[in-house]
């Protein structure tokens, strides 16, 4: 068949290995932990943090639903129309499940289905300076 196109990968301290970089590289919050950004406390320091160059457009311009940060706020607002923002706003809509909820499924009680959640596009702040 031949040789393989990857060489010098076994046994390697120095390398990453080429699978947990392709599991990790997309790697966004899950629905649940951006159910608990979205409570006021949280959301309120989310959005409104302090200036940190380290981060894509200094931390200032942050998507509170799909936990990301844009370079400016026309980006941000760019973001709002897309597919990808949409589809993640339909899907937040579902209240994340507990394990109560996963027991009643299984027989242990009597079975409520879960609930839906009211969720809207963040505001945007336009600053004059």
């Amino acid at each position: 068949m031949g040789k393989s196109k990857q060489i010098g990968n076994h046994n390697s301290t120095r390398k990453k290995s080429i699978g947990k970089t392709w599991k990790t590289k997309n790697y966004t919050k899950h629905l649940d932990q951006i159910h608990a950004d979205m409570k006021p406390s949280a959301a309120a320091k989310l959005l409104k943090q302090e200036v940190d160059y380290d981060v894509t457009g200094s931390a200032q311009h942050y998507c509170l639903h799909c936990a990301r940060y844009f370079v400016d706020l026309k980006a941000l607002k760019e973001h709002f129309k897309t597919k990808v923002h949409k589809k993640r706003i339909k899907r937040l809509k579902e209240e994340p499940y507990i394990q109560a909820e996963a027991d009643r499924a299984a027989g242990m009680g009597s079975y409520i289905p879960h609930k839906t959640v009211e969720v809207k596009t963040q505001e945007v702040e336009e600053k004059m300076d």
